[in-house]
């Protein structure tokens, strides 16, 4: 939301500057996002004086030119030579000072420099209008009548002094404040000034001559609907302070009629809508909701249909304008309009919430009517537009207001206890200074007692509904850094932290992954049921089914977050993106029955990784290497060294999910599932290709999270290699030699690798040898050839005894 320095000045005094004003607004809540200054004129004429001419006599060298000594307020005056024909002494006129920059209606900016003409010296530049971009006039010098003081900014006199458009990010719930006068009631309470309130004393009903009739058929969608005639009037351009006030936040002038409503809108926080009274059927405005499908042309020139829920202004025949949100082709204001009916309203939040989401538009009007707008403005706001309409465009009122307001919306009624103040800002506030700050932002204290009172809080503040909300109230105005944090506070405020931060690992996993080349995907959490249906046997609970599902598709909670994965990767690679790793951090759901029979809901964080395609991309150097198991494998081990999480046992994985892989364990529990997914679970997302997929525990991978860094000094000895070939049974794996050779050699074994796999003939066909290398390191000294023969035949043995191992040196 943009508000505007100099419209706020006209509500409170303010002679601070914007970026003071802009600090204490952020201080209430209303958080200043930007400063911009805007400049009515290019440059804004800085550096452009009044002057008075003193003397003025002809060039001794040049007919068309004349000196001149020209009076700006400063010690001396300035002589400047000037070729304008009607300069004459004691003319009040525009100068441009050495140093300023001249942005002219045409051609480019150019700056004042002292100069020689024809042999004088001039140190300035009378101007004439069309050489500081106020007009196209090149026919003489600006001769100006005015008592101003010489010296002063030519900016002041033609009122083009710089505004300021101060960008601030408004939170859903403060609609209260989107608008000037709602901005300066916050200053009001943090500045403790009065407001001055534009006056709508000069208002009257000039005479009957038009009335149109209004009926509010739906009270509960429009609790209050006020409006009046407007005859007589001329449409055509605003004046330019008008122009100038909607440019200054950021809006384009349309004509006289419609500038006024918006002005009125960012003004006061009013939406209002302008008719034209010869497009209204009947002289009869009806306030309700039309049949479902019905067709209706908005603005913007799109045909609509209309839902039954959607709140309609009509007239006796036809609809004009969807309440709220958007007006209508064939009944808007126009060049060719001289009467109209200006609509006020409110409109319930929920009403015009539904119908400008069920119609994708986003308004002025309904960004404030769906947040809550004041049921107490319409009235003011109509009388105040009526004057300025007459004022921009002429014409006379021409019927009393109607107002439709059958149950006025009652202020909220709070019970505010002061022990609650006290306990929750932490700090104890002079009654006196409560009740102020209160006053000030228009809340009421009704049954004062000395613990507590009533607050009676006016029903635009939408969001202070509760004790805490006025209580807040209170500290964003008395301020939260006027509320020391005491020593106990920091220490106790520190200690809640917790040890492991979820959201810090889930980025330095995710930071992990992206540097291994995975993208992260974000899915929806609802899925088809056909999906948990073919896992069912893997699941521990039922489905959580919605009540009211969007579609067949989205009617249940998701159980994995495999077939979401699956989804993404079938999306890119009918894309032709064919080499893709994903991972998603994602809830899962799941429904069980309780000893008692009541439901209870549990959802789960997983993180899954998956694969498909190529690892690496085909290249002059090498071929496109598939992705394998092992691929996939070192991604898991990656994640979990991060983790620093060394004691691992594993088991076959779920046949129900994966065609082969490992489950790894981690005190009995599973902590994650990898391998290549099962192609029957492939093919219900018509996914033909193999896939590689892991799937973490997430909160169990937090529990077993080491936070302690430990630093050790880099080995000053070096590492010895040694390589064994080991004939083994297949049903053998290379976590169970690994397993074995660190139990059997704790001290010197560094890390195991498989650099090769053999099965053939030769070996039986229950058979297959391992290449595998031992890396040894004393970190206290260097191997000797006797330490590592010692060590080697060590694990020999145990590959011979536990393993049943042929070994080939």
């Amino acid at each position: 939301m943009e508000v505007s320095y100099k419209w706020l000045q006209e509500y409170i005094e303010l002679p601070e500057l914007p970026e003071e004003v802009g600090k204490i607004l952020t201080g209430t809540g209303l958080e200043v996002e930007g400063i911009e200054k805007i400049e009515a004129v290019p440059g804004g004429l800085e550096g452009v004086v009044i002057g008075e001419v003193l003397t003025c006599t002809r060039h001794p060298d040049a007919d068309k030119l004349s000196l001149t000594t020209v009076d700006v307020g400063a010690d001396q005056p300035l002589l400047i030579v000037c070729g304008a024909p009607n300069v004459a002494a004691g003319q009040k006129v525009v100068v441009a000072l050495v140093g300023a920059t001249l942005h002219p209606a045409s051609g480019e900016a150019f700056q004042i420099k002292k100069a020689k003409i024809r042999g004088a010296a001039s140190e300035g530049m009378i101007c004439a209008e069309d050489e500081i971009g106020l007009g196209a006039s090149h026919a003489g010098i600006m001769v100006l009548d005015t008592d101003l003081p010489n010296g002063t900014p030519a900016a002041r006199y033609f009122n083009l002094e710089a505004d300021y458009q101060i960008a601030i990010g408004l939170t859903p719930n403060r609609i209260d404040a989107a608008s000037h006068f709602g901005t300066a009631r916050d200053l009001k309470a943090a500045l403790n000034r009065p407001l001055t309130m534009p006056s709508v004393d000069g208002f009257s009903v000039s005479n009957h001559d038009l009335t149109i009739d209004v009926r509010v058929d739906d009270v509960a969608a429009c609790p209050r609907y006020a409006g009046l005639t407007i005859t007589g009037l001329t449409v055509g351009e605003s004046p330019d302070w008008l122009k100038q006030r909607l440019l200054s936040i950021g809006l384009n002038p349309i004509n006289n009629v419609v500038d006024v409503t918006n002005f009125i809108c960012h003004d006061l926080g009013q939406p209002l809508h302008a008719f034209d009274a010869a497009k209204i059927a009947g002289n009869q405005i009806v306030v309700k909701t039309l049949p479902e499908g019905t067709p209706f042309v908005t603005l913007d020139g799109v045909e609509r249909k209309l839902s039954a829920t959607d709140l309609m202004i009509c007239d006796a025949e036809k609809p004009m304008a969807i309440a709220g949100v958007f007006g209508g082709q064939d009944s808007g204001v126009s060049d060719q309009t001289t009467r109209i009916f200006l609509e006020s309203a409110y409109f319930s939040p929920t009403s015009v919430r539904k119908t400008a989401q069920h119609h994708g538009l986003k308004t002025d009007a309904s960004f404030r009517f769906e947040r809550g707008t004041d049921p107490n403005m319409p009235i003011f706001a109509l009388k105040r537009a009526a004057l300025l309409i007459q004022e921009v465009a002429g014409g006379a009122v021409s019927s009393a207001i109607s107002d439709s307001y059958p149950e006025p919306i009652q202020p909220f009624r709070v019970l505010v206890r002061y022990r609650n103040i006290d306990r929750l800002i932490g700090i104890p506030i002079d009654r006196t200074e409560i009740h102020r700050i209160l006053n000030a932002l228009d809340i009421e204290a009704d049954e004062m007692s000395p613990d507590s009172f009533i607050a009676v809080v006016p029903p635009y503040r939408v969001d202070v509904t509760r004790e805490a909300d006025v209580i807040e109230e209170i500290l964003r105005i008395y301020g939260l850094d006027n509320v020391p944090l005491s020593v106990n506070l920091a220490a106790d405020s520190l200690s809640e932290f917790p040890k492991v931060d979820p959201n810090q690992w889930q980025s330095r996993v995710g930071q992990l992954l992206a540097a291994n080349g995975f993208y992260e995907i974000l899915t929806l959490s609802l899925t088809r049921p056909t999906y948990n249906d073919a896992i069912r046997s893997t699941l521990s609970g039922a489905d959580v089914t919605l009540l009211n599902p969007l579609s067949e598709e989205l009617s249940v909670m998701r159980q994995t977050l495999l077939f979401s994965s699956l989804e993404t990767l079938v999306y890119n690679l009918n894309r032709r993106q064919k080499d893709l790793k994903t991972f998603e951090f994602g809830k899962v759901y799941s429904k069980t029955q309780g000893e008692d029979g009541t439901s209870k809901y549990t959802e789960r964080m997983r993180l899954s990784l998956a694969m498909v395609g190529n690892q690496e991309a085909e290249s002059w150097l090498q071929k496109g290497q598939p992705v394998a198991y092992h691929d996939m494998a070192t991604a898991v081990q990656r994640v979990l060294n991060l983790f620093r999480i060394k004691q691992i046992d594993t088991q076959p994985a779920d046949p129900a999910l994966f065609q082969y892989g490992l489950t790894y364990l981690v005190n009995k529990k599973p902590l994650v599932s990898l391998g290549i997914v099962q192609p029957k679970l492939t093919k219900l997302v018509d996914l033909k290709q193999p896939v590689f997929y892991a799937d973490f525990d997430w909160s169990a991978l937090l529990k077993l999270a080491n936070t302690k860094t430990r630093y050790e000094e880099v080995p000053r000895f070096p590492e010895v290699r040694r390589d064994l070939s080991l004939v083994i049974d297949k049903t053998v794996t290379f976590e169970q030699i690994s397993r074995l050779a660190h139990q059997t050699e704790r001290k010197l074994l560094r890390s195991i690798n498989v650099f090769d796999v053999y099965e053939g003939e030769n070996l039986g066909t229950d058979k297959k040898s391992y290449s595998v290398s031992f890396t040894l390191q004393d970190p206290t000294q260097t191997l000797t050839d006797a330490a590592i023969e010692k060590t080697m035949q060590r694990l020999m043995s145990g590959f011979e005894r536990e393993l049943s191992a042929v070994i080939r040196k």
